[in-house]
């Protein structure tokens, strides 16, 4: 059972998306309700109410389960942000981000179009990316295909200064 049978089974069928979790946690990762909420950090409360299907999932909590999921089933596997962004942004960004003490690499996914992004975004899911960051403009677009966290660049910085420069020329 895989993360995409996950997704798979919430769409087969009404309660599809429990019996796979159930499935995935019993069979996949050996794990008890508690040791996975402990493991992921999802309220047990929810889970519970998840797996006695009192209370469908919203898409947030999908997609947290099935990052933790993912995690969790292959803990050694190299685990990324992608980072998709076209080739010019590309050489500011550094390697890896230390995040809570952990040093998370970063990959590059370089892009030119709009199309190119979710392309990437896709490609780096599958790849096993932990999160997706990208530009605005397809952040919504993104989001709703993916199952991991994505986020989008905002580069103030980079406007303020394009406008203190046309000042000069304005």
């Amino acid at each position: 059972m895989t993360v995409d049978d996950l997704i798979a089974g919430m769409l087969r069928e009404e309660g599809g998306f429990q019996k796979a979790l159930r499935s995935m946690l019993e069979d996949e990762l050996d794990m008890t309700l508690s040791e996975f909420c402990a493991a992921s950090g999802l309220s047990p409360s929810t889970m519970y109410k998840i797996l006695e299907e009192k209370r469908e999932p919203n898409i947030r909590t999908v997609r947290e389960i099935v990052k933790a999921v993912r995690i969790l089933a292959d803990p050694v596997a190299e685990h990324f942000i992608a980072i998709i962004a076209s080739n010019v942004s590309m050489d500011l960004i550094p390697g890896t981000v230390d995040l809570n003490g952990k040093v998370i690499p970063l990959r590059e996914y370089p892009v030119n179009t709009v199309e190119d992004a979710i392309i990437a975004s896709v490609r780096a899911e599958r790849d096993g990316a932990l999160a997706v960051v990208c530009a605005p403009i397809v952040a919504p677009t993104v989001e709703k295909i993916l199952t991991i966290t994505v986020s989008r660049v905002i580069p103030a910085g980079s406007i303020l200064r394009a406008i203190d420069r046309l000042q000069g020329i304005l």
